[in-house]
């Protein structure tokens, strides 16, 4: 008993070590990040921008979730304010009847972006596959990237250091029922990003050059 109890102890403490260490990881990525996070459109600094509008689910029939119509309506506020002059739509679209891109541009099309000024991406399954692609695919160098605030310092961090200089845009315009299970989740994935960046990283969707000309 005495043996069982003092495995347990130990399993605990390396846990608690495992936890710590995951949280050190989170700091370093929020300190990373936070002098390039900007809260509204007229803020953000006119540097020849590409905004790079992170996917999320799309529900039955290409209806956007709250969050990507935030997603998309910040990337469109980005636009009017002359801040960026072109969108890349970044999502997953694994068979014909689940397309996040184009019903990301479907929307901004919808609240008046010129089609000539959305691009997309069908292979931006994770916010690595994105940073990679925006860099190897699109040759993005610089970017804003629209998505929600628990999701930028990571997203930022996987972009630097892709070499594309990257800052990003709050997209929160409301509150999300599911808030709560995006911290737990974004906790553990911070440090998976940092982890792939620094030691093994997932091989991404790659293909043919389609560079974005921004006139």
């Amino acid at each position: 008993m005495k043996k069982f109890l003092r495995i347990l102890l130990y399993l605990t403490l390396l846990g608690f070590l495992g936890l710590f260490f995951v949280f050190l990881i989170n700091l370093q990525v929020s300190s990373y990040s936070k002098d390039k996070i900007y809260r509204s459109a007229q803020d953000v600094p006119s540097e020849n921008r590409i905004a790079i509008v992170l996917g999320a689910k799309v529900r039955e029939g290409g209806v956007l979730t709250d969050a990507l119509l935030d997603r998309v309506t910040t990337a469109v506020e980005l636009y009017k304010a002359e801040k960026v002059k072109k969108l890349l739509m970044s999502g997953d679209n694994p068979n014909p009847q689940y397309d996040e891109p184009t019903a990301m541009k479907a929307e901004a099309v919808r609240q008046g972006v010129p089609e000539n000024d959305v691009v997309l991406d069908f292979a931006g399954r994770r916010t690595y596959d994105t940073c990679y692609r925006a860099k190897e695919i699109f040759e993005v160098k610089k970017a804003i990237i629209v998505t929600q605030e628990l999701h930028l310092a990571r997203s930022i961090y996987l972009c630097q250091n892709m070499e594309v200089d990257s800052i990003g845009i709050v997209a929160n315009k409301r509150t999300y029922l599911a808030e709560n299970y995006w911290a737990f989740r974004e906790f553990f994935s911070v440090f998976s990003a940092w982890f792939e960046m620094n030691f093994i990283s997932f091989e991404p969707i790659k293909g043919n050059k389609e560079k974005i000309i921004v006139e």
